[in-house]
């Protein structure tokens, strides 16, 4: 699979590099406070980086205002799995090098999505990201291979908690996997096992092979 850069044009339907902001003291603390798990983990509030400058910073600039919750997602990972989606846009900043496997939402057909809509990107060390609420993503992939990653998520406040008890109206409802987190699972992912709908057809991407 061709990885392609976030500098790229190719980047622009899915999100931007947002400039400005000084990263290093958020890419220390990710360092010293959180794991590099063998797996994936997701943390989606880290008391130690919501408590930087930076984090009133995000929420005040590229929130507008919003209230807002700095977390992490740590690991090893080259795979696709899933994919999900937000009403907000998410920002990701990475210690090393990671990739993202990202689809719009308006490739979906009939609510289903084939993988081989699915684009990957290269996001720097330090380079702090927006991708768009109209944006498919999930997990970062490592940016070398066996390198792992550890990448800050920030998002709205609230976002990934506790699913609300709603009776679904419409086929939009039946993705709803968490607060604020719309899921589209890969038949051959721990998620479909766990009952999460399966909406990704084709091949579960691996870009190990890539890297």
């Amino acid at each position: 699979m061709k990885i392609e850069s976030v500098y790229d044009a190719g980047f622009a339907p899915y999100g931007k590099v947002l400039t400005g902001y000084d990263t290093k003291e958020l890419l220390e603390t990710l360092e010293r406070v959180t794991p590099l798990p063998e797996g994936t983990d997701y943390v989606a509030s880290q008391s130690e980086l919501e408590a930087l400058p930076i984090a009133e910073q995000l929420s005040s600039h590229a929130y507008g205002g919003m209230p807002i919750q700095l977390g992490w997602c740590n690991g090893h990972n080259t795979k696709l799995n899933c994919l999900e989606y937000h009403r907000d846009s998410e920002l990701n900043c990475g210690t090393t090098d990671f990739v993202l496997l990202l689809a719009k939402l308006d490739d979906l057909k009939d609510g289903v999505l084939d993988t081989a809509k699915v684009r990957a990107f290269r996001v720097p060390a330090g380079v702090l990201v927006e991708i768009y609420a109209s944006t498919l993503h999930y997990a970062p992939c490592n940016g070398a291979s066996g390198q792992g990653f550890r990448v800050m998520v920030a998002l709205p406040r609230g976002t990934n908690g506790p699913k609300p008890e709603i009776t679904p109206v419409n086929d939009e409802d039946k993705r709803l996997w968490a607060c604020n987190k719309w899921l589209l699972a890969h038949a051959d992912s721990s998620e479909a096992k766990q009952g999460a709908p399966v909406l990704l057809t084709g091949e579960n991407i691996d870009i190990a092979a890539d890297l």
